[in-house]
């Protein structure tokens, strides 16, 4: 099972920075070179100068994580950073308003140490996504010189006790050591809570609820195998620790049972079909579907302009195309010829079905996804746009909704992984709210 544990982690010293939110900044792999700008240019201090470092003039490409490590040790020395007196977790709070939608949601988590477990059968850490080799190599270079995790791995557990929820409103009664609003509207507050402190029994609920069964990873798959060939390198120098702090990662714990998640769809263009194939598509969607067609793009934007209240896994799809369009509903018995890989969990997933009718209706494989065929979205307008401009020799796109966090944990239990860009959790954690650093 999971060993979850509190720690003493490094954070900004508001006294010395002053605004939280100037020195925060999403994780690195939602970082276009645009933010990473204007990142850099708000305060000399801003997480992004760890988390995603630029190259400068003049620079070797590695010279980037060797300036990071010389940041980081002056950022402690001048005060700017300051680790905690006594081991502890954070509570996270993130409001947001789902995309589409006109309510707010508030999710808690909380930030800990999780002890790392190889990503193999029995395991209590369970991954769900394919990770590539050239993010993680990024990750390692930087955290072989930083030592330090700069922002969280987002796991999943479940609690139907309703023990962790109440432990973390209580929490979240009384005022929060960090309150800040970020650029995309997402409200984010933080409790610091130590581990023999007043709350002492809220800390003993949560770390032992979090540990009780294994780990779903939701977010953060290329930073959990980068600490695993950390750790890895680290027990190979024999540093003579028993229980080395490279053993864990820093982990945000986010309850599924009891509180409502936020999942969004991916949704997909299709390029280079053409006239004939546009016609052929519309024309043998019925091999698979249930088809309605829809002739006016405002229907589709309805149906899958927000997530609010989507379901998700129904096997629906949106079809756009500047011929027209269509409702989709797969019909599985069509399906179950193309679905001869993987458990249960996976086969019966929207996106998996999705990639078997691309391959049949459109003669996209594997090969064509990785050779530049698809193109990715979250808005459901920019994909309509996309195919009604021709952009990118876009002819025609297909809409999600989204999958449910549910199934998401069953296809990890079954040990199987997703298509790519199949989830896509929301809000992000901020990177430099709360780090990790590798010692005791």
């Amino acid at each position: 099972m999971p060993q979850v544990r509190a720690f003493r982690a490094l954070r900004f010293d508001p006294a010395k920075v002053g605004d939280m939110s100037r020195v925060v900044c999403p994780p690195y792999d939602v970082i276009g070179p645009k933010l990473q700008q204007t990142l850099l240019a708000r305060d000399p201090h801003n997480a992004v100068r760890i988390d995603l470092p630029e190259v400068q003039a003049g620079e070797d490409p590695d010279d980037k994580y060797r300036r990071v490590s010389r940041m980081l040790a002056a950022w402690r020395v001048d005060g700017t950073l300051r680790k905690e007196n006594v081991a502890s977790i954070y509570l996270y709070e993130q409001t947001y308003r789902v995309p589409g939608g006109k309510r707010n949601r508030t999710q808690r988590g909380f930030l800990a140490r999780l002890r790392l477990e190889d990503l193999v059968p029995g395991s209590g850490v369970m991954p769900h996504e394919r990770t590539l080799a050239a993010p993680k190599e990024d990750r390692f270079k930087l955290l072989r010189a930083t030592g330090m995790n700069t922002s969280p791995v987002v796991g999943l557990y479940a609690d139907s006790s309703g023990r962790s929820e109440q432990a973390m409103a209580a929490i979240a009664s009384r005022q929060p050591d960090v309150d800040l609003l970020a650029d995309d509207g997402v409200r984010h507050r933080l409790w610091c809570v130590a581990e023999n402190g007043p709350d002492a029994e809220f800390v003993k609920i949560l770390l032992t609820a979090a540990g009780r069964r294994p780990i779903t990873i939701a977010d953060g798959h290329h930073r959990y195998e980068t600490a695993l060939r950390y750790r890895d390198e680290r027990r190979a120098n024999k540093t003579g620790e028993t229980d080395p702090a490279a053993n864990y990662t820093l982990m945000l714990f986010l309850e599924s049972a009891k509180q409502k998640l936020t999942v969004l769809p991916t949704h997909r263009v299709v390029r280079e079909l053409g006239e004939h194939g546009v016609r052929d598509l519309l024309d043998h969607a019925e091999w698979l579907f249930d088809v309605r067609r829809i002739y006016n793009r405002t229907e589709l934007e309805a149906a899958f302009g927000s997530v609010e209240s989507a379901v998700g896994g129904q096997g629906r799809f949106g079809l756009w195309t500047r011929q027209g369009g269509a409702l989709l509903k797969a019909r599985l018995d069509a399906f179950a010829p193309s679905l001869k890989d993987g458990g249960q969990a996976l086969r019966r997933l929207d996106v998996t079905l999705l990639q078997a009718a691309l391959d049949r209706l459109c003669g996209i494989d594997v090969h064509g996804i990785t050779g530049g065929r698809l193109a990715y979205t979250k808005s459901v307008t920019e994909a309509l746009d996309w195919v009604d401009s021709g952009k990118d020799r876009a002819d025609a796109a297909f809409l999600l909704d989204p999958t449910p966090v549910a199934e998401i944990s069953a296809v990890a239990a079954e040990g199987d992984v997703m298509p790519q860009k199949s989830t896509y959790f929301y809000p992000k954690a901020l990177s430099g709210l709360v780090m990790n650093p590798h010692e005791w």
